[in-house]
């Protein structure tokens, strides 16, 4: 999970206010009340003070997952030519999906993703949508009736203020990701000897666009080498100590794929030896790019059939641990931490909530938005909210599922590997004005039979 600084409670309340006034919904649905001269107040709890300044309001699900396995059979995506060259959402095209009233969606699912989409709106009307898709405007009706939705409300306020697309072919991959717990020693002490690392004192990073309009966009990490600029050390260099002297160790961990898997995991659990916990998240990474040791390790032979997940890589890692070693660096991407005092957060800089939160491409997602995701898994399916960014989830319908912590969801993101059909929800109306305006670029064309 990649964390970054959350937003004062204050600046919520500020941004909804934006949206006074008596909201409409199309179609006749539900209609939050007036609003009179005091800002809406979210139904939110406001962020905790600490290390991570992520939102600390913890959200239940409202989906039922055991970690095992259970088939569904997704809804047909509509066929569609993509551009095979698109790199947005606003490039893939986007088609009308399904009636948002006759998806498969329990109230409990929808209170929800409405409580985790509220919690996201400052940062859907402030940040800019890298999809190409919406304007931070559009989604002050929404944000605003979110804050007053009624009890048992929230699967009627999704219908009556948002709209499903289909995005490029709508053809979604689903992976997942946890809260893992390992050993760790805040000290270096006999069994605990590999370094969780701080941010290292001399990592640059540096926004192209400020050089040129044409690199407008695009950052690269790096470090100062005599009068260049070149890149971060590696992962292989890292473990032969190239770190020494520029970086913080947060803690010592007690292994060496655990504390690898850590990182994938972008956030984590450390058990101290006297039984304390010491919570750590996502700080920034090296700018080297991510290699998924899966595949490698799959295509070489070195996994049997039902090997392939999580728990039977790290396994195989620790059964061969000379070996092992030699494939995770091969994974050139390290990731830095920082001490928390909350539960995780997400790219947002809010909490992130087991069975709600997903992490998605912001070229294809707007960061926030709520995804209906239809999946030939039964527990990967149903609404989300892209609340999240992660190294490997890149490209369109392309989802990592957050399941929180503990052995059911470390379990269940394990073995997540779910396809089917991604709906994104927009607000309503912003499929029309994309087609008929120059805001966006052409819908994907419909295939030819």
């Amino acid at each position: 999970m990649n964390g970054h600084r959350a937003l004062a409670g204050v600046t919520l309340a500020l941004a909804l206010s934006a949206c006074g006034g008596r909201i409409v919904p199309v179609d006749g649905g539900y209609a939050p009340p007036p609003t009179t001269k005091r800002p809406l107040q979210p139904s939110v709890t406001p962020p905790r003070r600490g290390g991570s300044g992520g939102q600390a309001n913890v959200i239940a699900s409202g989906r039922s997952f055991d970690g095992r396995i259970q088939p569904s059979t997704p809804l047909l995506a509509t066929p569609v030519t993509v551009d095979p060259t698109a790199t947005t959402a606003a490039t893939a095209g986007v088609t009308p999906g399904p009636a948002i009233d006759t998806l498969p969606i329990t109230e409990a699912q929808a209170e929800a993703a409405r409580q985790a989409f509220l919690t996201s709106c400052p940062g859907l009307m402030r940040r800019t949508d890298a999809s190409g898709l919406t304007r931070g405007t559009d989604w002050q009706p929404a944000c605003a009736a979110a804050a007053t939705v009624p009890r048992g409300g929230a699967r009627q306020f999704f219908a009556a203020y948002f709209e499903a697309v289909q995005v490029g072919d709508g053809r979604a991959f689903a992976t997942g990701y946890y809260e893992p717990e390992i050993a760790a020693s805040r000290e270096r002490r006999a069994g605990y000897e590999v370094p969780i690392y701080a941010r290292p004192d001399d990592l640059i990073d540096v926004d192209l666009g400020q050089f040129s309009d044409a690199l407008k966009g695009k950052k690269v990490r790096g470090r100062v080498q005599g009068s260049a600029l070149v890149p971060y050390y590696d992962r292989a260099a890292i473990d032969r100590g190239a770190l020494q002297g520029k970086a913080p160790v947060l803690a010592w961990g007690a292994d060496e794929a655990a504390v690898f898997f850590l990182q994938i995991q972008g956030s984590g659990r450390l058990r101290l030896p006297n039984g304390e916990v010491m919570r750590v998240g996502y700080d920034t990474q090296n700018g080297r790019d991510y290699t998924g040791i899966g595949a490698l390790m799959k295509a070489r032979g070195l996994l049997q059939p039902g090997q392939t997940s999580m728990q039977g890589i790290v396994a195989w890692l620790r059964a061969h641990p000379e070996q092992g070693r030699a494939i995770m660096e091969e994974n050139k991407s390290f990731v830095f931490f920082r001490e928390l005092d909350t539960p995780p957060v997400g790219a947002m800089g809010y909490v992130v909530n087991g069975g709600v939160s997903a992490a998605a491409d912001v070229k294809y997602v707007p960061l926030g938005a709520p995804v209906f995701l239809s999946m030939d898994r039964q527990d990967a399916s149903g609404l989300w909210v892209a609340q999240d960014t992660g190294g490997a989830i890149k490209g369109s319908n392309r989802f990592d599922t957050y399941w929180g912590a503990g052995p059911v969801a470390e379990a269940t993101a394990g073995g997540m590997a779910a396809r089917g059909t991604a709906f994104l929800l927009l607000p309503r109306g912003t499929l029309a004005r994309f087609q008929s305006t120059s805001f966006g670029t052409t819908v994907g064309a419909p295939t030819q039979p």
